[in-house]
């Protein structure tokens, strides 16, 4: 690169920083398009629209109330992957959606729930409303005429596809009605056999007429028919401190690993402060973009993707380092270092971002919105780490900072014997593991608990109460809240305000009668509210068992994806092995720490442990690559010990300096956070310790366990 052109790179960075910022600053028209301010947030960082349902008739049993709270929450996730779908009493389902403030628009789109039959002309039910997975409205063009077609198109369940083959060859030409809540919508003529599931109804005037029909079917496959019982606008659960102490935190975590960097690596870390600049606008224009909501667990994707986004730089100028020291120009090292850095890089993500396409797929809720977050999070973290550094590098070097003082020396490191300590490691490794069911055992004789489940795990009770006047969230956290600490023992409390009025919905663990009776005896005293006003129901976890099992599916198909690609790439399965088994650790280890600490398990548990299995995968391929690269040049008689001994020890800075730069991160999200970002912290900062832990001192000595002992056996 020539100097003209270094100085045009530097000089183009330097505005699309500036044009990111102002984007994300202030935005762009009287609606600020593009600003931060306008990503979607959940329903703990900025409340939203509540929908009360009470199903009709007698008491649903409880088998209905899951299935129809299942379908509900797969139907609502497409205003958000962030939406809630509960029960309250017996047979009550609240629905929650983030970031919407207009709950007469949500109950227009939604439909109005009942009972969904498909009727052949002699009035036989021949499919009812569980059979269709799904309906939406569109537009086609008629082959003969050209005219548009305003049309929904139905797509059915397994057994829906059978039974809708059998009615469709009974019925050739002649109608199958659609009714809904005993009145017919449509009565389309069947034309043909339609064995493969899909279905189109003609007809419709118009596409909302179309897109108001598809709607109706779908909330029609509900099992339970469903009334509208109320609807309103809740606030934030964290509360606008949550938010500013958060985006705080993450200022100054950057800041102090841009100065860590700069610091450490010189030009290389400018360079690096500067990548990171262009992804973290990147990052929120694109959330901007993609629609995404953002939530804790969101946040926690974010912060994992930022890791590996630093990581990938000092992957990278280690390398360049390496090569100084074999004596090569800066020049050829730089270039040498993009290459040998590149596998590593490559195979980290691309891991890591399998895992996310499946969670992604198969995930609901928090699990879903936590995948698209890091997923996006990681092809931006390999474009401006693979791109926009290798540009820059370049840049500064064509532009005049050419001696190696710029960019540094790798000293020479004494081998650190790992193998031989593995005993040692592998004991350490053991006694954390059984830490787990040690503590769940004890504190489950102790309290019936063996972790600490939250609300959303365990369900509880939602008490709402209208106070005398209009109590700000501050007021609520310090005034209130202690309230029901006192009565129920318990830090666990959510809040939301509901907007136009004093009403504010506390959920707590579930309560007895007496502990209702006298938390609204201290309200009435502390704040003078009418104890009518006063209203508690039981309510079921946010988090189905069927998500649990999603949850659960969707982590073990991703871990059986990830070892297929490792097996892949590295041509041994025993890298894979050792890899999975080091996830399985420090999974294990983490859910100690959960046991042993009693920090609430919720919805940011499973987040949590998504970001250590991540972060975990992507510091062992680092070593795993290293090791690969380093038995292509060892000769025969090479002692495979030293070569893993080497390997780690060659990747030790980088494992070291990467940990530290996320820990970093979340350390001041900890010290600055309110008590829910402190709890969602913790875990993670024990998880990045162990992750590093486990990479460093266990992957490799249990690969090399793994190939010495298969080899011995051949």
């Amino acid at each position: 690169m020539k100097k003209k052109q270094g100085i045009l790179v530097l000089v183009l960075t330097v505005i699309v920083i500036g044009f990111l910022a102002f984007t994300t600053a202030v935005g762009f028209g009287s609606t600020g398009t593009g600003a931060a301010k306008n990503i979607k947030t959940g329903l703990d960082l900025s409340g939203g629209v509540s929908i009360t349902y009470k199903a009709k008739g007698d008491e649903p049993s409880q088998e209905d109330m899951d299935d129809t709270i299942y379908k509900l929450q797969k139907r609502v996730s497409g205003y958000s992957e962030e939406a809630q779908v509960y029960q309250e009493g017996a047979d009550r389902i609240n629905v929650e959606i983030p970031g919407v403030t207009d709950a007469n628009k949500i109950l227009e789109d939604l439909g109005k729930p009942g009972s969904l039959e498909f009727q052949d002309s002699t009035g036989e039910t021949v499919l009812d409303g569980s059979d269709i997975a799904d309906a939406k409205g569109g537009i086609t063009e008629d082959q003969m005429t050209g005219k548009k077609q305003y049309i929904v198109s139905l797509t059915l369940t397994k057994e829906g596809t059978k039974k809708f083959a059998e009615a469709t060859e009974a019925n050739l030409g002649k109608a199958i009605a659609i009714v809904y809540d005993g009145e017919t919508i449509s009565a389309p003529t069947v034309q043909n056999v339609i064995s493969d599931g899909k279905a189109r109804i003609t007809g419709q005037q118009s596409i909302e007429e179309a897109n108001e029909l598809a709607s109706v079917i779908r909330i029609g496959s509900l099992k339970l028919e469903l009334t509208e019982l109320r609807s309103k606008v809740v606030g934030a659960q964290l509360g606008e401190e949550a938010i500013r102490t958060s985006l705080i935190a993450g200022a100054i975590g950057l800041i102090l690993v841009a100065i860590f960097m700069i610091i450490v690596y010189a030009i290389p870390g400018l360079v690096a402060t500067l990548s990171l600049a262009v992804y973290v606008g990147l990052e929120l224009v694109m959330l901007n973009a993609f629609d995404l909501t953002l939530t804790l667990p969101g946040i926690a994707g974010i912060i994992l993707s930022i890791g590996m986004a630093v990581d990938a730089n000092v992957i990278i100028y280690a390398r360049i380092r390496e090569e100084i020291a074999l004596g090569k120009s800066v020049r050829s090292s730089v270039k040498t270092g993009f290459q040998k850095a590149m596998s590593a890089i490559l195979d980290g993500n691309i891991t890591t971002l399998i895992s996310a396409a499946v969670l992604g797929t198969l995930g609901t809720g928090s699990v879903k919105g936590f995948a698209m977050t890091l997923a996006l999070g990681i092809v931006l973290s390999m474009f401006t780490a693979l791109v926009i550094s290798r540009l820059l590098v370049n840049a500064f070097y064509a532009v005049g900072c050419k001696n190696e003082k710029f960019y540094g020396r790798q000293k020479e490191r004494k081998t650190i014997d790992f193998v031989g300590k593995r005993k040692v490691f592998f004991a350490i490794s053991l006694v954390m593991i059984l830490l787990a069911p040690v503590g769940m055992g004890i504190f489950s004789a102790k309290d019936g608990k063996a972790l600490n489940y939250s609300l959303d795990f365990m369900g509880g009770t939602s008490t709402n109460v209208t106070f005398n006047e209009n109590l700000t969230l501050k007021e609520i956290d310090s005034q209130v809240k202690p309230v029901f600490k006192e009565v129920t023992g318990d830090a666990d409390i959510q809040a939301s305000k509901v907007a136009g009025g004093n009403e504010v919905v506390f959920k707590t663990r579930s309560l007895t009668l007496e502990e209702r009776e006298e938390l609204n005896t201290k309200l009435v005293e502390k704040f003078g509210v009418d104890e009518e006003k006063i209203t508690a129901e039981s309510i079921s976890s946010t988090i189905s068992s069927e998500m649990r099992r999603d949850a659960f599916v969707a982590v073990v198909v991703s871990t059986i994806c990830m070892l297929i690609y490792i097996w892949f790439r590295f041509k041994d399965i025993r890298f894979a092995s050792s890899a999975v088994l080091a996830l399985v650790h420090d999974v294990l280890v983490v859910l100690a720490f959960y046991a042993l600490a009693r920090i609430s398990v919720g919805s940011t548990f499973i987040a949590c442990m998504l970001t250590i299995v991540g972060y975990s995968i992507n510091a062992t391929i680092v070593i795993f690559d290293r090791i690969r690269e380093n038995m292509h040049g060892m000769g025969k008689n090479t002692d495979l010990a030293d070569v893993v001994n080497m390997s780690i020890t060659q990747t030790l800075t980088r494992s070291i300096y990467t940990s530290f730069t996320t820990f970093i991160t979340i350390f001041v999200l900890f010290v600055l956070g309110v008590p829910a970002i402190r709890e969602f912290a913790l875990p993670i900062m024990a998880g990045i310790i162990c992750g590093a832990y486990s990479s460093v001192c266990i992957t490799g000595p249990l690969w090399y366990v793994m190939k010495t002992r298969f080899n011995r056996k051949k």
